[in-house]
């Protein structure tokens, strides 16, 4: 099954959704948003994305800008963060199985499904 963490207010998740619409595979959309991801789900994105915590983070976020910028936060610190924040979470990311891209550029995501 694939996944896509959506936000509908960003044009690069729309662009993936619309990219996943036009694949013809099944898929689910997981508007991260409305129902946040728990500690543990972003942990599994993290290991199936392959990246540190901080490599996650939309640092162009006002609040991350105000809030976090410029300190020393450790990777469980970033963790409780973005799921504090998930407007902090790079996005869109899709999913399939085991393996996991964040969808910029949107060909990222037709590389995982192929």
């Amino acid at each position: 099954m694939v996944t896509i963490y959506h936000n509908s207010r960003c044009r690069k998740s729309r662009e993936g959704l619309e990219l996943l619409n036009g694949s013809g595979k099944d898929f689910e959309v997981r508007e991260y948003l409305k129902e946040p991801v728990s500690t543990e789900e972003l942990k599994s994105l993290l290991d199936k994305l392959g990246m540190a915590p901080i490599e996650l983070v939309r640092k162009e976020e006002k609040i991350w800008k105000k809030e976090f910028k410029g300190k020393d936060l450790s990777d469980d610190e970033l963790i409780r963060i973005m799921v504090e924040n998930p407007k902090l979470i790079q996005r869109p990311i899709v999913v399939k199985n085991n393996d996991a891209v964040v969808g910029r550029p949107a060909s990222r995501i037709s590389d995982l499904l192929n």
